[in-house]
């Protein structure tokens, strides 16, 4: 079987489509958002956006004066994008260009945002790969928000497979390190004016005995 190149696939699609002509499109990323607002964090918690790309999560967690912001997005298009969009404000970010399944965190994190980047990993070992490095560099009171593809969600996105999750099977698949706060599911409008169905899920680490 041909090896996938998930870089090149991904700097492609950051280098030939704007931003409203990808799917995962959000202006305002209100449920995000409300995550954060429930976990009551300060502004100087430590947040990453895992596959954040060129979202707008980044823009709102500054204006409402966040100081520690980290994006991670394997695509260095992506995060060029971001930085051009926001000017001078780019500076108060720590950019991250890496693999999510291969990432090497120098320091943890008080909430780790993965919005549409984990249901793209549909081999085992980079979904074991993943977790053990969310499990080791969140805070004993940290909190990990994962939000993917539904099963009534789609099946592919940007030409390739994705893994869907439902509230029982996300949470079966973190059970080891991770206990569920909460999960919902919600429909995103895109911007060809179709519905896409996530299911977003919040965790507390299990503490070590």
């Amino acid at each position: 079987m041909e090896h996938f190149d998930r870089k090149k696939h991904w700097e492609t699609i950051y280098q030939t489509k704007e931003l409203i002509e990808v799917s995962w499109y959000e202006p305002t990323p209100e449920t995000s958002l409300d995550f954060i607002k429930q976990c009551n964090l300060p502004t100087t918690a430590k947040i990453i956006d895992i596959g954040g790309g060129d979202s707008f999560l980044v823009d709102h967690l500054l204006e409402k004066g966040y100081e520690d912001i980290s994006v991670l997005d394997i695509s260095e298009a992506a995060i060029e994008r971001a930085k051009k969009r926001l000017g001078t404000r780019a500076k108060n970010v720590t950019w991250i260009v890496a693999d999510a399944t291969k990432f090497q965190p120098s320091e943890q994190y008080d909430f780790w945002h993965d919005r549409a980047a984990f249901h793209f990993l549909t081999d085992e070992q980079d979904i074991s790969n993943y977790i053990k490095t969310a499990q080791q560099h969140i805070k004993p009171t940290g909190v990990l928000v994962i939000g993917t593809f539904s099963e009534q969600g789609p099946t592919k996105c940007s030409g390739i497979e994705i893994k869907q999750y439902s509230e029982n099977s996300m949470t079966e698949r973190l059970k080891s390190v991770f206990e569920k706060i909460k999960c919902i599911t919600l429909d995103h409008k895109t911007p060809f004016d179709t519905i896409q169905n996530f299911v977003f899920c919040s965790f507390k680490k299990i503490a070590v005995v």
